[in-house]
Formats: structure tokens, C-alpha cells, sequence
């Protein structure tokens, strides 16, 4: 209980001093890395930024972890994260093995109930993408598509091309995904 607001002058000048150092560790590797490392996430990214996170705090807060074993190891993860969507990049199979497809979960007026229980998806989460597009009618929407960062875009009616006979054709956006 003695050690509830401080331990020893020591311990908090190494612990300002290692935070500063894994913040400046941290803003140069994710500028070095690019925009993926700080864009809309997906499972991948998600995962390898909660443990650069979780690094980083175990560099700062534990003093048996010294900086340069703990930036080494942000460094890696950041070195994995680009060669694994570099290779995903230019590798369709590979991309396919750690990346999620995205999937249609509602289309032409339908919610898709098992494609919404296969994502876990409610239709409270799916009517909350249509509002904060704008859309307030189902006869509106041509497709909500679950995309692979966790974002549910939706596709309007209007967006797509109509046809001669009020038909709606399917946007190109979504036809490999029918």
C-alpha cells in the first residue's frame, strides 16, 4: 500500500524516460511504414497494433525489459506487418489466407440472415449504417456489403444504373461478390 501514488524518484525518471524514447520509436516507425499502419484497420493490422501497444507499454512500465530489447521487438512486428502485406499485395492465395473477404449481408430489399449471423451482425447495426448514410427506406438500397476492415458501406439504389424497364442493375462494386 506504500507504493500506491509513488515508489522511488528512480523508477519514474526511467519510466519518463523509456516513454518518451517508445513514443519517438513508435511515431518514426509507423511514418517509416506508411499509411496502413494507421488506416482503417483490419483483423490483421487490429491485431499487430493492440501488440505494438502492448510493447510498448511492457517496454515502458517493466523494468526488466530494457529499450533496446523492446524497441527491437516493435521493430520486428512493424518489419512482419509490412513483408506480410507485401506479399498480400501482389499474392491473390495469401491475401485470401490472413485477409477476410468482405460479404454481402443485405441485397435488393433482403437482409441476408445467415451471412449476418456468419459475421455476427444485427439488423440494429445494419438500419445505423443506412441512417448515418442518409438512407431511411429498405427500397433504397441495393447492397450493404460487410467490408474486410469491420465497415459496412452501403449502396443506394441510385448509385447504381437503372435500366430501360425500372430493373435495377447490380453495380460492379458488388457483382463478384453475388
Amino acid at each position: 500500500m506504500d507504493m500506491l501514488l509513488f515508489d522511488n524518484i528512480d523508477k519514474l525518471g526511467r519510466i519518463v524516460l523509456t516513454a518518451a524514447m517508445v513514443y519517438v520509436l513508435i511515431v518514426l516507425i509507423t511514418k517509416v511504414s506508411g499509411k496502413r499502419s494507421t488506416s482503417q484497420l483490419n483483423n490483421f493490422d487490429w491485431i499487430v497494433t493492440v501488440m505494438i501497444g502492448s510493447l510498448g507499454a511492457s517496454t515502458i512500465l517493466l523494468e526488466n525489459i530494457p529499450f533496446i530489447e523492446g524497441g527491437a521487438s516493435i521493430i520486428v512486428l512493424y518489419l512482419l506487418q509490412f513483408l506480410v502485406t507485401k506479399y498480400a499485395a501482389i499474392s491473390p492465395q495469401f491475401s485470401s489466407v490472413i485477409l477476410s473477404e468482405p460479404r454481402i449481408v443485405f441485397y435488393q430489399g433482403q437482409y441476408l440472415p445467415e451471412a449476418m449471423q456468419a459475421e455476427r451482425l444485427t439488423r440494429q447495426e445494419l438500419d445505423c449504417a443506412m441512417r448515418s448514410e442518409g438512407i431511411h427506406s429498405l427500397s433504397d438500397i441495393e447492397a450493404i456489403v460487410f467490408e474486410s476492415d469491420a465497415k459496412l458501406t452501403v449502396i443506394s439504389k441510385s448509385k447504381s444504373s437503372a435500366l430501360a424497364d425500372g430493373e435495377v442493375q447490380v453495380s460492379e462494386t458488388i457483382a463478384n461478390l453475388t
